[in-house]
């Protein structure tokens, strides 16, 4: 079990830029598409500080204008006919992605280059030298266990479980 999701991942994460997102999704099952929606997000966050680094000021902003149509074209599909487990797969990764996109509004506004703001969050990675998921927050870094865990929805993420999530990373 654990090795199939890893290697889901794996292949999800090679071919995330093969099609459009709201496409790429259907290919994977729930636990896959939202990891490796994740890992994209860190990345692509990544690629835009990298960006604002080289003088593109806007970069961070112009990412924040593609997340808010990812999100929107999330909801349209939300709005027409879905199987019950697409329709769970999708509202679940609306849940993360309104999140992710105020994280980047909010690094916008507080003018943040990649300091305490941004590296407090939980950052998901794929490295292909080792083949596997990394889970960053703050200085640690874990592995991702690619235990199964379904299309489950995710709790809302608020300033408040935010920082309690902070807190509770740093002390391990």
């Amino acid at each position: 079990m654990r090795c199939t999701v890893r290697k889901e991942i794996q292949e999800a994460v090679a071919a995330y830029e093969d099609k459009p997102r709201d496409q790429w999704l259907f290919d994977y099952p729930a636990q896959v598409g939202l990891t490796g929606s994740q890992v994209w997000w860190a990345t692509d966050v990544g690629i835009a500080f990298g960006r604002v680094e080289e003088g593109f000021e806007t970069a961070l902003k112009d990412y924040n204008k593609k997340q808010i149509t990812q999100l929107n074209s999330l909801i349209h599909m939300l709005v027409g006919h879905l199987t019950p487990g697409d329709r769970q797969k999708i509202m679940t990764i609306c849940t993360i992605d309104v999140h992710a996109r105020d994280v980047v509004a909010n690094l916008i506004s507080q003018k943040v280059s990649q300091a305490f703001p941004w590296l407090s969050q939980l950052r998901h990675r794929w490295d292909d030298e080792t083949r596997h998921c990394y889970i960053n927050i703050c200085d640690a870094q874990f592995q991702f266990s690619y235990e199964y865990l379904g299309n489950t929805n995710r709790l809302v993420i608020t300033p408040l479980t935010d920082r309690y999530s902070s807190v509770l990373h740093q002390s391990f």
